[in-house]
């Protein structure tokens, strides 16, 4: 009798979707929030400070979508020469290739006579499909998408960035600073532990990791905003 399935929650399918968000949220997150720290720190103008919060959303979703876009479109570059490369190799050298997937098959730990058939049926099935999963390592669910890549980022960063940026909006009178580090720091506890989780883990390594990264920043900008607010003054 076979023995029944069993579910199996894998995690590594989100790697490429999770580093994406992580990314662009943190990242907005952090510069947004420094940003608008800074010119609050320098005691800008709430007017200043909020038109720098509103460039720095923009200029910085455009920036993580352009960088994924330019990226990713490198890397479906490579993908569609190892398509061409492995497609012209099938139609010149049938055979040859034939053997090499058996090989890669026997290195598996396949017995030769079984690697072969099943080298045939592949071929026969979907050869090019074949050699680009196994020989070359690239699968149709893993494929670069660049449009969709930069879509993400920047929906990401606009997220992270939203935060402060309506924090410098609404908020009336003095305190601003303090409100702006106590909103992010809560915000990158709560985005470390939530990606953590996603991936697999328990959620404290990753929330002290972007908490440690984003105190940092902030300290630097607040640092910088309060000495250059304190020259001008």
């Amino acid at each position: 009798m076979s023995t029944p399935p069993h579910p199996e929650a894998h995690r590594s399918q989100r790697a490429g979707w999770l580093r994406a968000a992580v990314l662009g949220a943190n990242d907005g997150l952090i510069s947004t929030a420094s940003l608008v720290l800074g010119m609050a720190a320098a005691q800008a103008p709430s007017e200043a400070i909020l038109l720098a919060g509103i460039a720095g959303l923009a200029a910085g979703a455009l920036s993580m979508a352009a960088g994924e876009y330019v990226s990713v479109s490198s890397q479906a570059d490579a993908e569609r020469a190892d398509v061409d490369i492995e497609a012209h190799a099938l139609r010149t050298w049938p055979e040859a290739e034939l053997d090499e997937l058996t090989q890669i098959y026997v290195q598996r730990g396949v017995e030769p006579v079984l690697a072969r058939q099943v080298a045939e049926q592949l071929t026969r099935h979907d050869d090019l499909g074949a050699h680009l999963r196994d020989e070359v390592g690239i699968h149709d669910s893993h494929r670069a998408r660049p449009v969709q890549a930069a879509l993400a980022s920047a929906a990401a960063f606009t997220c992270g960035a939203l935060s402060p940026v309506l924090l410098a909006w609404r908020w009336q009178g003095p305190g601003l600073p303090i409100a702006i580090v106590a909103s992010t720091l809560l915000l990158l506890v709560g985005l470390g532990l939530v990606a953590e989780r996603l991936a697999g883990g328990t959620g404290w390594r990753g929330a002290l990791r972007v908490l440690s990264w984003g105190a940092l920043a902030l300290a630097v900008t607040a640092s910088i905003g309060h000495l250059f607010g304190a020259t001008v003054a």
